[in-house]
Order: C-alpha cells, then sequence, then structure tokens
C-alpha cells in the first residue's frame, strides 16, 4: 500500500452497508479501506489493531453505539480522525457525536463523491458538516435544554409509567415528579404526555426500542 494512501475502517452493523462503502472507497486511487466491523466492540477493537487514518461510524450499533465508540476510540488516541455516517440526523444526536469528538457528521443519503471527499477533508484536518446538519444544530441551540432530571422523567414518560411509579424509580415524590413534568412540557411546548414522546422522538431526546 502506498504510503499516502488514506487507510480507513469502516463500523456498521449491516453487511450490505458495509459492503457498499468498502467499494465506494476502494475504487478511489487514495484511499483504501483496511478493516470492517460489524459493532461498536469490533470497531475499537478494530482502530486499536489498525490504526486507521480515518474511521467511518454509524451510530446505532450492537454492544457499543457510535457515541461509544467515538468516546473510547479519543480516550487513547485523542486525534483520531472519526466520521459519523447514519440515517438519524436528529439535534440530539448531531450535537452529542460532535461533543464526543466526530470530525464529521454525515447521513446515509450522501452522494459517494460527497463521501469520498468529506473522507479527504478530514484526513487532512478539517471538519465537515452537511448545510442540513449544522441547520438542526443551530436550532438547537436556541431551544431551553432539559435537565438530567427532566430527561430522565421524559425518558420514563415514554416507557408508559405513570408519575408514581416514575417517583418510585426515581426515589422523589409524586408531586416532585408532577414539577418536572410540567416543567418538561413548557419547555418542549406540549400540553400532554403523548406530545411529550412525538417531540422526544423528534429530537432524538429518547427512542423506542
Amino acid at each position: 500500500m502506498a504510503l499516502d494512501m488514506i487507510r480507513i475502517l469502516v463500523a456498521d452493523d449491516h453487511a450490505v452497508v458495509r459492503s457498499g462503502i468498502t467499494g465506494i472507497i476502494n475504487a478511489q486511487a487514495d484511499m483504501r479501506v483496511v478493516a470492517d466491523a460489524a459493532d461498536g466492540a469490533s470497531a475499537v477493537a478494530c482502530f486499536l489493531a489498525h490504526l486507521p487514518d480515518v474511521t467511518l461510524v454509524d451510530l446505532q450499533m450492537p454492544k457499543l453505539d457510535g457515541i461509544q465508540v467515538i468516546r473510547n476510540v479519543r480516550a487513547t488516541h485523542p486525534d483520531a480522525r472519526v466520521i459519523v455516517l447514519t440515517t438519524y440526523d436528529t439535534d440530539e444526536d448531531i450535537e452529542q457525536a460532535l461533543k464526543a469528538g466526530a470530525k464529521a457528521y454525515l447521513l446515509k443519503d450522501v452522494e459517494p463523491q460527497d463521501l469520498v471527499q468529506c473522507i479527504r477533508d478530514v484526513h487532512s484536518g478539517k471538519m465537515s458538516v452537511a448545510p442540513a446538519v449544522a441547520a438542526k444544530l443551530a436550532t438547537r441551540l436556541t431551544r431551553v435544554q432539559l435537565t438530567t432530571r427532566e430527561l430522565e422523567v421524559l425518558k420514563l414518560i415514554a416507557k408508559g409509567q405513570s408519575n408514581k411509579e416514575i417517583g418510585a424509580e426515581l426515589f422523589i415524590a409524586e408531586s416532585t415528579v408532577k414539577l418536572h413534568v410540567n416543567t418538561l412540557f413548557e419547555k418542549i411546548g406540549v400540553t400532554s404526555r403523548t406530545e411529550a414522546m412525538r417531540v422526544g422522538l423528534e429530537r432524538g431526546l429518547i427512542r423506542l426500542r
């Protein structure tokens, strides 16, 4: 392999996706996939074994998700260049990925030429965020953010728990839960639990698994 070849790790839990990405990359004269992984734990192991120049990682994978992969990799190699390539475009996912240290955030409908250009840009030290992704992030910054406790309450609402059940799980009084629910509803602009779940899903604050 040429010394100036960009060495890439591809991490995605769908074999067809990994194969497609690998084909696009290996068709380029200046880059090559040196390893691929089907889950987050394998992605971290492959990174440590191959030390690729650029890593492409999906957000939702078994064992470790993409955010955890980025954090684990950068814990030992803080200058690691990681690109998130995912179908998830909620403002929460985008912010968490960039906070974890991702150098770029792409959606899987990206054109092949834009994908390879992003790899070259990130390899050269640049950051790359698509305009649509940047717009979502900008919108998020103008919103009132939820506290950790309010986010916990929202996740338990999404599980169908009553205020009494939420209080028991979080070891707080039912009256305190009601206060958190009221504040939560006001912050995200809803008036019911169903609406709260819808907004939570749209913003990536919760996921139904």
